[in-house]
């Protein structure tokens, strides 16, 4: 089935939901699944709607229009995704291969829709992962030129029609230009402490401190080190009896699923962002 689904946001009021779905009513198209929130608190309206595309004789350059006419009279903010636009997706790494092989993984067994076309690192460690997925590694070391370092990243990018790009363990601030080229795709996974330990060593300073609690945080990545929306997060219980390496083992594991579901909730287009924060649709 051929699908295209719409992520909508505009200022809450009474009728929209019948509005926007007679609009595609009157298209043609059979809704196969829509999701909603309002938030009151600022008076804010969202929705995900995915619609079957079977039957219908309009050129996606006519919806796209179309859609736009319609919108422009409440105003709406939406974008407008087809099921078979299949992103291509970047990696981003330094040494650690945990959260790289889970997302290979992943796409290898088809739970990620997406292409991989290349892999970039700062160091040459994680080369033979690359090829064991016959996948292009592009090492490019930082040294003292970050400016140049990040110009040929996004060159790379650019060369490869890029649309995700993804920061599995990358060890590295990223500059402005580049975060604001794949602003809202640009996705990160740090770890997430209560208190968060900052530099190096994070789980021996969990171990030392007697934390209770370890977990995730995968967000979209913002000029704010660390403060963009967040997507997904998890955590789990540990106590006195984990030493500093099987804290490090659990959080790793929890860092694998935090990124994957983040990765994948932005594939399958079920994220709104507005503001600091994200809707994330089941």
């Amino acid at each position: 089935m051929k699908t295209v689904t719409f992520l909508i946001q505009c200022e809450d009021r009474k009728g929209l939901v019948c509005e926007i779905t007679s609009f595609f009513f009157r298209k043609g198209f059979n809704i196969v699944h829509c999701q909603q929130h309002s938030d009151s608190r600022i008076n804010r309206y969202f929705m995900r709607i995915k619609l079957d595309m079977d039957g219908i004789q309009s050129t996606r350059r006519d919806i796209e229009n179309d859609f736009a006419a319609f919108a422009s009279a409440y105003p709406l903010e939406w974008s407008m995704h087809f099921s078979d636009a299949v992103r291509r997706t970047a990696i981003m790494v330094t040494k650690e291969s945990h959260c790289l092989y889970d997302l290979l993984l992943r796409w290898k067994e088809s739970e990620l829709n997406c292409e991989i076309p290349l892999i970039i690192s700062n160091h040459p460690d994680l080369e033979y992962v690359a090829s064991q997925f016959r996948i292009p590694f592009y090492c490019l070391p930082v040294g003292d030129d970050k400016q140049s370092q990040e110009m040929h990243v996004l060159e790379l990018l650019a060369k490869n029609h890029v649309d995700l790009l993804v920061l599995a363990k990358y060890m590295r601030v990223l500059g402005a230009e580049l975060v604001s080229t794949y602003k809202n795709r640009l996705i990160n996974i740090h770890h997430a402490f209560l208190p968060a330990f900052q530099g190096a060593s994070p789980y021996r300073q969990a171990y030392e401190r007697g934390v209770k609690m370890i977990g995730a945080t995968a967000h979209y990545v913002t000029d704010e080190l660390d403060e963009g929306p967040i997507i997904e997060q998890d955590v789990e219980r540990v106590n006195h009896e984990h030493e500093p390496e099987e804290l490090r083992r659990i959080g790793k594991d929890i860092e694998r699923l935090v990124l994957a579901r983040a990765v994948k909730a932005h594939l399958e287009n079920r994220i709104i962002v507005c503001g600091r924060r994200t809707i994330v649709f089941s």
